[in-house]
């Protein structure tokens, strides 16, 4: 018989000595953290010192007495608990039985769409599943922001597919709120816009609304209040894993699957790792250790065809995780094309480039031509090869043990966000202030930034924002006159300058609406794609990042504040929509949009605000003509 291969593999090329791995296995490092998270569950957290114990320091949260408030090792325990209870499965799948019919009870009808209100980790497993075509039989929904215009699209779409108003589709409708914080505002915005829809639309709705999160978090007051039921986060009904880390194992993960039938005792069984597999990951993070260490630390992952929506899911775990030293760091470049012409040669000192080539047994996986190439010219690259079921659960808990491997090396907490809670913090401050005031527009963070006098203008009702680049020393004397006043000559003439003093090794264009579900965000996003090629990955051969605000915050912020070395772009539409019939004005997310770039600024990152006029075709057109002329102004780096 032929020998059936294993379900997980990884190769190395052009890297040879692996002293992470080494220091890794000598230390004990995955059979300590397991002996001291059974003590801490079963003794308690007093019995967990971090002066004792550096995994005790980067696996858990701390009070303001440094005493361990939260164990964070719930990304690594529940795949070992799920060994020791065989019955979960069959508790998920008797959970969702219940949810559905709840929903036929209350309406007559079956379960056919779930809205997921969620930031992040809470949205992004859900994003990677349904990108892997796991999600069948149900049509899901990610609602990860407040722009009105997301819930609009969302909306429609129900209706449209339903072919019915949304009094009887939306009783066929899941509505989840998820938050893995104590200060995740946005599920509740959302989830109290909706939930006043179902009472104007005189449907009982008790049955059509559960949520996850901490309990005495901000979403758990709001939604206990109202009535709608918590469902614990975990199967073993703890609390014990970060929002990254809530795939593939919380009910967050489990829930969707289980909806639409999925083998969840493949899935579950697939978590858990053998000892070889698990030293795959630990050499997966020596490797990404020493490249780090040697200045390659822009790892541009490679994933098939059919994973490249879920990508975000691996960035956001490193970078979320591990961005909280200006020392040592790991950005993650996604959803490139392979294209060795934007990459500094291999024996050039500015490549900072390190490759994972993700290969899944059955899926259009990354061109082997091109992925040869890398290999022949020297590129230091990791192969990475999947096979089996649930192969999306193997993977997701093959990138944590990483990620633990990295943050042990390093030292460094992989389980807080200190800097997305930055961010919530100011977008909190703002908004309670423009509700005093009358709307954001009156506020003095608004005046002192949007409303700053070094605004520039360009055709089409283009308008960047050069104050935060002032505030932090970064214009000269007559930069704003360049090209008589040319944004896109400033812009560029800035960027360059910044690239050659070595303060900036990546984009990043991060836009402020639904770019989803919502036609017109989607080509404001098909636009920033090309921004990304021809602005930084083409004439400057960095990476970029091109994603939707604020989940990009939830997503990666921590990385981009924390590690920084980013030029970031914030982009905003003056036309923004309200919701009529949800009475749901822009308003919070604008205060996202501004508190996202007071953030930056507060850390020292380059930013420079944009906004345009609205997102109609002649703005989406003025976007694409501003980032063409910004490149070329910059000179091609050759190499």
């Amino acid at each position: 018989m032929p020998r059936s291969r294993p379900p997980l593999t990884l190769s190395f090329h052009s890297f040879d000595s692996n002293a992470g791995f080494k220091q890794l296995v000598d230390e004990r490092a995955v059979e300590r953290v397991r002996e001291l998270d059974e003590r801490g569950r079963a003794r308690g957290l007093k019995m967990m010192k971090p002066q004792s114990d550096v995994l005790v320091r980067i696996g858990t949260e701390h009070d303001n007495e440094g005493k361990v408030s939260k164990n964070g090792y719930g990304v690594l325990h529940l795949p070992w608990l799920a060994q020791q209870h065989p019955e979960w499965p069959e508790m998920i799948r008797r959970e969702a039985a219940e949810i559905r019919a709840a929903i036929r009870e209350a309406h007559g009808v079956g379960l056919k769409y779930v809205i997921w209100a969620g930031m992040g980790g809470s949205a992004e497993d859900k994003v990677f599943q349904q990108a892997a075509g796991l999600l069948k039989g149900i049509r899901l929904y990610v609602l990860d922001s407040t722009d009105p215009a997301k819930a609009r699209a969302i909306l429609d779409h129900i209706q449209k597919t339903d072919k019915q108003p949304l009094s009887k589709a939306l009783r066929k409708c899941l509505v989840v709120g998820m938050a893995m914080g104590m200060t995740s505002y946005e599920p509740v915005v959302n989830l109290e816009k909706l939930d006043g829809l179902y009472r104007k639309l005189k449907i009982p709705n008790q049955s059509n609304f559960i949520y996850m999160t901490l309990p005495g978090s901000i979403l758990d007051q709001f939604a206990s209040k109202r009535g709608f039921r918590r469902v614990p986060l975990q199967p073993d009904g703890g609390n014990t894993t970060a929002g990254r880390h809530s795939g593939p194992l919380t009910r967050g993960s489990l829930y969707p699957l289980a909806l639409s039938g999925c083998d969840l005792d493949a899935w579950m069984g697939a978590t858990a790792l053998s000892e070889a597999e698990v030293g795959s990951a630990l050499q997966l993070a020596g490797f990404l250790d020493a490249n780090v260490r040697a200045g390659r630390d822009k790892l541009t992952l490679f994933v098939p065809d059919g994973w490249k929506d879920g990508s975000v899911w691996t960035k956001q775990d490193f970078e979320e995780s591990l961005g909280k030293s200006a020392e040592l760091g790991l950005k993650v470049a996604i959803q490139e094309k392979l294209r060795l012409a934007n990459y500094w040669p291999p024996k050039e000192a500015r490549q900072d480039r390190c490759f994972l080539v993700v290969n899944v047994a059955g899926e259009k996986n990354p061109g082997e031509a091109k992925v040869a190439a890398l290999r022949r010219a020297g590129y230091p690259l990791a192969v990475l090869k999947l096979s089996g079921e649930a192969a999306v659960a193997r993977y997701m808990q093959f990138i944590h043990y990483a990620v633990f491997g990295l943050g042990y090396l390093w030292k460094m907490n992989f389980v807080t966000q200190p800097s997305v809670e930055l961010y919530k913090k100011i977008t909190s401050r703002i908004h309670q202030q423009a509700e005093k005031r009358g709307g954001i527009d009156q506020t003095a963070d608004w005046r002192r930034i949007a409303g700053s006098a070094l605004r520039m203008k360009w055709r089409g009702g283009l308008t960047l924002n050069f104050e935060p680049l002032k505030q932090l020393g970064l214009l000269r004397d007559g930069d704003l006159e360049i090209e008589n006043g040319n944004a896109a000559a400033v812009y560029a003439a800035v960027l360059q300058r910044l690239v050659c003093e070595g303060r900036v090794g990546f984009g990043e264009l991060t836009f402020f609406g639904d770019s989803r579900y919502d036609k017109p965000g989607k080509l404001v996003r098909k636009a920033l794609d090309a921004a990304a090629d021809r602005v930084f990955r083409s004439r400057l051969k960095m990476p970029a990042d091109v994603y939707e605000g604020p989940a990009m915050n939830h997503s990666y912020h921590e990385m981009i504040i924390g590690h920084g070395g980013g030029f970031s772009t914030i982009v905003l539409s003056d036309g923004q929509e309200t919701l009529k019939r949800l009475e749901y004005r822009p308003d919070y997310h604008r205060a996202q949009w501004l508190a996202t770039v007071m953030a930056l600024l507060e850390r020292g990152r380059a930013v420079a605000p944009l906004t345009i006029r609205d997102l109609s075709e002649d703005s989406r057109l003025t976007l694409g003509e501003f980032f063409a002329e910004v490149a070329k102004r910059l000179p091609r780096r050759r190499g």
